[in-house]
């Protein structure tokens, strides 16, 4: 701002200086217009080139791997007022990035005064297709411990993150809450909305196997982290803002619908 400002001022005295002589005489020069259209044009490139690294930050419209979703939370943090919702499996790879920024603003909040989490997760409580055992020719067999296992996970991500807001709350520079709840059904969709603003969409690869040593078994466990996202904001293609808001209210509906989890007690 103080650049603009001052290139813009340049300008302004420039040009005066060429056609009201007083102006002239006073600042002795002898190329006031040549200079004042110079500080225009560089002017001009500043606001273009700011706005230009400001687009590159984030892509307005496109397709990002899941191992990127750092570089979105970053900008989140970067708001007075951050709210990030997620719909998916387990939800990992935002913990481990959500983790890592909470755990910085008790250090240094910046500019964040207000954050807001919420994580749609499976009810791995309930009977499920995936995650599963995969049985004879490929069939999915209910595993209750393997999903036993998988809502432990997702009682560690939300305790570690809850707890984290709290000690923030505690500190009083940042108010935050970070809330878990279930969703009955396949984990097909990995779904991101950070700030209302910018969307992040991709399916699970549903049959993706991994192998339990342990258990001597194999099972259909998608893999977040492989997950390709589309990337939809306000300022993406037409029909971006439109996408956005379906998104935005799709979260929300599914949020007053859902249950807590068994680990947080009955909704109070």
């Amino acid at each position: 701002m103080v650049t603009r400002v001052l290139l813009l001022g340049i300008f302004v005295t420039g040009l005066t200086a060429q056609f009201i002589k007083p102006v002239g005489d006073a600042l002795e020069g002898k190329a006031y217009l040549g200079g004042a259209l110079l500080s225009l044009v560089g002017y001009v490139l500043y606001d273009t080139v700011k706005d230009l690294s400001v687009s590159l930050r984030l892509p307005s419209r496109g397709q990002v791997n899941s191992r990127e979703l750092g570089l979105f939370v970053s900008e989140a943090f970067r708001a007075r007022t951050v709210d990030i919702r997620f719909l998916g499996y387990t939800g990992e790879t935002l913990y481990n990035e959500l983790y890592h920024r909470l755990e910085g603003l008790l250090e240094d909040p910046g500019p964040t005064r207000h954050v807001t989490i919420r994580v749609l997760v499976p009810d791995f409580g309930r009977p499920m297709t995936v995650p599963s055992r995969v049985g004879e020719d490929g069939r999915p067999v209910d595993d209750p411990d393997f999903r036993k296992r998988l809502e432990g996970k997702c009682q560690e991500f939300d305790e570690t993150l809850s707890g984290l807001a709290e000690r923030l709350t505690a500190v009083g520079r940042v108010n935050a809450h970070c809330e878990y709840r279930l969703y009955p059904g396949v984990p097909r969709d990995k779904i991101c909305v950070f700030n209302r603003e910018m969307v992040l969409h991709g399916l699970y690869d549903v049959t993706a196997r991994t192998v339990l040593r342990s258990a001597g078994s194999e099972h259909y466990d998608p893999k977040g982290y492989r997950t390709d996202l589309n990337v939809w904001s306000p300022e993406g293609v037409e029909g971006s803002k439109t996408v956005v808001a379906t998104w935005n209210k799709h979260l929300d509906d599914l949020w007053t619908l859902a249950s807590p989890p068994p680990w947080r007690g009955p909704r109070r």
